[in-house]
């Protein structure tokens, strides 16, 4: 990209900017050095400012990002598996590359795999290059969806899948992660593993948690033997007149009625009169 890259970038400002009626600079009209005294006479040309200046500095700070983030064994899987793109009819296809992949992860393919995926994907790749429903291929996902279809390359399609799930699995595990560190604070260091996997689970996937309805898990934490016991149908307050002097509340279970009655030293109040108020639950 830094060292053949800057035509084709340069190619889609441009049009970006006709499209916006944006005014294009000549690239070969001189400019004043930026950060030194227009005195000086010091000029460099626009060409050089942006291509120099701003497109090779930002392609050196991406460069060292992805270095620091990516480790050299990382650089190297992410260099065999784009051999797999299907653009330019696999301009970018490498054997050598594609079947180190297969010794890298040799838990998913045997000995006889590795003996033998060389051969498939030098056929494989003579093969989709001559094929025309081939050529609509963007990416690797079309090309997944195009390989489905045939069961000739078995260890080429693997290599696929593995491209495929391979990022969404290294970011669910980072994301796995994160979570501990929040879920698990200094404040709850001491929490059981168990309890500590169940919300692990919850904080993890709540997207799917928050499709869940509260009264379906409710019901069904209720239906397990374990865990069984009857829910109240009705809730029921009596409340006595300010005269009799009694007051807080006290709970006691009849039946299926929960029935919340005042005691003595109730504080100051709007009741005049016995009143009851009942809500029906879901039992």
């Amino acid at each position: 990209m830094r060292e053949s890259g800057w035509n084709n970038f340069f190619a889609d400002v441009q049009g970006f900017c006709v499209v916006k009626s944006i005014l294009v600079p000549n690239m070969d009209d001189e400019i004043p050095v930026r950060g030194r005294s227009r005195a000086e006479g010091r000029t460099i040309t626009n060409l050089h400012h942006y291509r120099a200046e701003i497109f090779y500095v930002a392609i050196d700070k991406i460069c060292v990002e992805m270095d620091h983030r990516f480790s050299e064994g990382s650089n190297i899987i992410l260099d065999c598996f784009s051999c797999l793109d299907p653009k330019n009819s696999f301009s970018k296809f490498d054997v050598d590359k594609l079947a180190r992949l297969a010794d890298i992860y040799h838990a998913d393919f045997s000995d006889d795999d590795r003996g033998t995926i060389r051969d498939q994907l030098e056929t494989y790749v003579l093969q989709v290059r001559r094929n025309a429903s081939f050529s609509t291929c963007e990416d690797v996902q079309s090309l997944a969806m195009k390989m489905v279809q045939t069961l000739v390359f078995p260890l080429v399609y693997k290599l696929i899948e593995l491209a495929l799930i391979l990022p969404v699995s290294t970011a669910s595990v980072e994301r796995a992660f994160s979570a501990m560190k929040i879920i698990k604070s200094k404040l709850r260091n001491k929490i059981n593993d168990v309890w500590f996997n169940d919300l692990m689970v919850c904080y993890t996937e709540r997207e799917i948690f928050k499709s869940l309805d509260d009264i379906d898990i409710i019901r069904t934490f209720t239906a397990k033997k374990s865990r069984k016991g009857h829910l109240p149908r009705f809730i029921i307050f009596l409340a006595p007149p300010l005269s009799s002097g009694m007051g807080f509340p006290s709970c006691t279970l009849a039946s299926d009625v929960f029935v919340y009655k005042w005691g003595k030293g109730m504080e100051k109040g709007c009741f005049s009169n016995f009143w009851t108020l009942v809500l029906e639950s879901f039992a």
